[in-house]
């Protein structure tokens, strides 16, 4: 048991500037301006007010943030297929609506753990925390705990920046975690200040408690800032014995932002750099060449009045600079989509000239699909954890599988029908193979459907074969 519920994890304490950066990083727009001063790199001994300028005048060419949304939706493409083998029709009836809406606000399945691999790709990792709805009757029978509703599982989103602390085994599982929330409202429309809540959820492998303190914005110490224990009791997964938040994690060759950020740091500050000299090119001084003082006045409603031997000219930059500057962030640019695996979709190298051949782009894109296929895999693996899991605390009898998220093209449909044809031209005698080709083929055309749709189509395949049909 932690000592002190608001002590931080010495990772956690490491990693929470670099997430904040990366955090900006991925969203750009006017967060990342707000913040700017914190990315934007002053030249040495730059007067205050230049700075200043140069902050208001910002922007942010996001390329890091559109290819982890790239990543994210083109993943999804085609939802995970997942196959429910037994006879509990209750339990097939909570799964399809659990797939449907899975943490009780609406959110499809492969929406949320679309949002899953969002935060991976951004922070390297990211969290669901299983839960079951608390009660205050306890059920008699399976029958009435179904009634209350109390066997309906469902999953919480957690931002990685909420983990603050925990312990591992030597196997590397959790004993246990401290969940914060902050989050500030008004208690009642007189009030004038709001009022600062900060929550801190204990779980171990079979109990929780939750903490609370409260403070008035705006006031720096209190009396009523005591954390106190509001609440407490055994959680859902008690009975596997296991924390119920479930980690998704990328390798660090995938963490797509941890390799880009550097690279998109310093394509922010060239470009603004180069905006910047050229908005200056915009506004040339005048240069007066004479042995006289001049203390003429100069601007558009004025006139010069110059000597025999004077001169007159404007200051102007000649160019070269812009263009290797130009050239440098193009590079950039392009290493950013290659450091990411998108090689196809940076341009080719700077000065080559030569033209790409389709062979080269296909094998380039290639590479990405088994990038994608890898991102599948890891998503396919927590979510058999997390649904097993949950039909191990449910005990309905059920064999949960999950497959899919390996094909990122519509097109290749008729490819697969093709290839399936083949396969069953083959005449291996084996009923569960026909069945189970019939099904993926039947779930990856119908991969938008309703989850009790698909579950019916997999009956009905099965009756099918049962009949004796071949």
């Amino acid at each position: 048991m932690v000592t002190r519920i608001d002590q931080e994890h010495a990772e956690y304490r490491s990693k929470r500037e670099l997430w904040k950066r990366y955090q900006d990083l991925y969203t750009g727009g006017e967060g990342f301006k707000l913040n700017s001063a914190n990315y934007l790199i002053p030249r040495q001994k730059e007067p205050a007010d230049v700075y200043g300028e140069r902050l208001n005048r910002v922007f942010y060419e996001n390329y890091i943030g559109s290819i982890i949304d790239w990543y994210a939706a083109t993943l999804f493409r085609r939802e995970p297929v997942i196959s429910l083998e037994g006879t509990n029709e209750s339990a097939r009836t909570f799964f399809s609506d659990f797939i449907e809406d899975c943490d009780r606000k609406g959110t499809n399945l492969s929406d949320f753990y679309r949002r899953q691999i969002t935060d991976a790709l951004v922070y390297g990792v990211g969290y669901a925390l299983v839960d079951f709805p608390r009660t205050n009757h306890t059920a008699s029978s399976r029958a009435e705990e179904e009634l209350l509703g109390a066997s309906r599982a469902y999953l919480v989103h957690c931002n990685p920046e909420e983990l603050v602390n925990w312990s591992r085994d030597e196997h590397g599982n959790f004993e246990w975690i401290v969940l914060r929330t902050t989050h500030s409202s008004k208690r009642n429309i007189e009030d004038t200040e709001n009022t600062i809540e900060t929550r801190w959820i204990y779980y171990d492998r079979e109990r929780f408690k939750v903490y609370r303190r409260t403070i008035q914005a705006g006031v720096a110490k209190q009396a009523n800032s005591v954390i106190e224990l509001v609440d407490e009791g055994i959680h859902g997964l008690a009975k596997l014995g296991r924390v119920p938040l479930f980690e998704f994690t990328v390798s660090q060759g995938m963490w797509l932002m941890n390799k880009a950020a550097l690279l998109q740091l310093e394509h922010f500050n060239k470009s603004n750099a180069l905006s910047w000299a050229l908005t200056m090119g915009l506004f040339a001084m005048p240069v007066v060449y004479s042995d006289k003082t001049f203390d003429q006045m100069v601007g558009e409603s004025y006139f010069l009045q110059l000597g025999p031997g004077d001169r007159f000219g404007w200051t102007e930059p000649e160019g070269k600079v812009f263009e290797i500057a130009t050239q440098n962030l193009h590079r950039l640019k392009d290493e950013i989509y290659r450091v990411c695996y998108l090689i196809g979709q940076a341009g080719p190298v700077v000065g080559d000239s030569r033209p790409v051949s389709g062979l080269a782009k296909q094998r380039d894109f290639a590479i990405t699909q088994e990038v994608l296929r890898s991102f599948g895999d890891s998503v396919k693996d927590v979510l058999k954890r997390v649904l097993k899991a949950i039909e191990n605390v449910r005990e309905d009898g059920l064999q949960v599988n999950v497959s899919g998220l390996d094909e990122f093209d519509i097109g290749d449909f008729a490819s697969e029908v093709d290839d399936a044809s083949k396969l069953m031209g083959m005449d291996i005698d084996s009923p569960t193979l026909a069945k189970q080709v019939y099904k993926k083929l039947a779930f990856k055309y119908l991969c938008d459907e309703r989850q009790d749709i698909k579950d019916t189509i997999a009956r009905e395949i099965d009756d099918w074969f049962l009949r004796g049909v071949k």
